[in-house]
């Protein structure tokens, strides 16, 4: 049977174990916190909806992050109106008639790092592109009016981690999302 001195250090013992296993356990927990945010960062994904008219006009959706971006919503607008498709908002920029454009479709694409997709690229009614060299009444139109685009892009990472990118002639900004937008009657067609 052990002395009353013997006791107190069993318990002593005891408290410090008990310590330690907590201690263990809390170390492991922020560990795998840590490990996770950085797997977070090095799939995280950037868009970024960009229009020029050089060498031809375009609308072109890039992905500057260092992961995939999976497209899961969008919405095109005209003058802050969503439009369903490129040849009703083309129609809004440049007066009725039926263009000719080349498009590639946003929804369900996969971005992977780096890379560049032209959305739109406008033609003339010869089909072809609409280049400042050839510079004619609709690439006036249509280059005088581009700024009028905007776009709502809700995008996610591998991890499941979405983000909704609006950009219009005012402003760009990117705000995390829990929730991917469901479709609707505005989203985008294609």
């Amino acid at each position: 049977m052990p002395t009353p001195g013997q006791e107190r250090i069993i318990r002593y013992e005891t408290i410090i174990v008990t310590l330690i296993g907590l201690s263990a356990l809390f170390v492991s927990g922020y560990t795998a916190y840590v490990q996770r945010q950085q797997v977070r960062a090095m799939v995280w994904p950037i868009l970024e909806y960009d229009t020029s008219n050089e060498p031809m006009i375009r609308f072109t959706l890039e992905n500057k992050g260092v992961g995939p971006a999976i497209i899961r919503h969008v919405i095109v607008t005209v003058d802050g109106q969503p439009v369903p498709d490129w040849q009703e908002a083309l129609q809004k920029l440049a007066g009725p008639a039926h263009y000719k454009f080349s498009e590639s479709t946003m929804s369900g694409h996969v971005l992977k790092a780096g890379e560049s997709m032209d959305i739109l690229v406008p033609h003339d009614s010869d089909n072809s592109t609409l280049a400042f060299e050839k510079a004619g009444e609709l690439w006036t139109i249509l280059n005088k009016a581009r700024s009028r685009v905007g776009v709502e892009i809700c995008y996610c990472a591998t991890l499941g981690d979405c983000w909704i990118l609006h950009s219009d002639s005012n402003a760009n900004w990117t705000v995390e999302t829990r929730k991917v937008p469901v479709k609707s009657a505005i989203t985008f067609q294609q």
